[in-house]
């Protein structure tokens, strides 16, 4: 069993950070909503308070890492350009969408719209973390603001969920391998 090393950073990018943040949106959007709610049954301790600041930097963090993993690490070797003559583009992802008017839209709107929207994600998330941080249990009284942290959030879940489909898809499609192979597991 084996893999390469751009199939292991691809794996990183998208099921480690970006899976990671993710399931991290739920319990994010509960605990803000039961916190910044009037009149709310479950008043969290400074403890509770604390654990949440940071949970919250913590998926803004891993935004950040899933975006940068993304634009600095797998989105150059999606883009790398064939030598002249090539015929074999597997190695060459865009390409090889380019390459077929059936598999173009993949790069055409997929790839496009991922790699824009993803960055809404780690700056809505950062905005969220630094607004819950600064005015914590003020919320509760603040209508618009609450609704605001709680927009941005769902901004960014939107976000991650739309770049991570495209990316589960145009991997599926063009996936990013070479580099060295990594030898996980030896047959008999």
């Amino acid at each position: 069993m084996e893999i390469t090393f751009r199939d292991l950073m691809t794996v990183v990018h998208g099921m480690g950070f970006g899976a990671l943040f993710m399931l991290a949106f739920s319990g994010a959007i509960g605990v803000i909503y039961a916190t910044t709610v009037t009149g709310a049954r479950w008043q969290p301790g400074s403890r509770d308070s604390g654990m949440f600041r940071f949970y919250l930097v913590s998926m803004a963090a891993l935004a950040w890492l899933t975006v940068i993993s993304g634009s600095y690490v797998v989105y150059p070797w999606y883009r790398a350009v064939p030598p002249p003559g090539t015929t074999d583009l597997a190695g060459y992802p865009q390409r090889l969408l380019l390459s077929n008017p059936l598999t173009a839209g993949w790069h055409d709107l997929g790839m496009e719209w991922k790699e824009h929207v993803a960055w809404f994600a780690p700056i809505a998330m950062t905005m969220v973390a630094y607004v819950f941080i600064k005015y914590g249990p003020q919320l509760a009284r603040s209508r618009q603001l609450r609704s605001a942290v709680l927009a941005f959030t769902v901004v960014a879940f939107i976000a991650t969920g739309v770049a991570g489909a495209f990316g589960a898809f145009l991997n599926k499609y063009a996936p990013v391998r070479g580099g060295a192979d990594i030898v996980l597991l030896r047959g008999k």
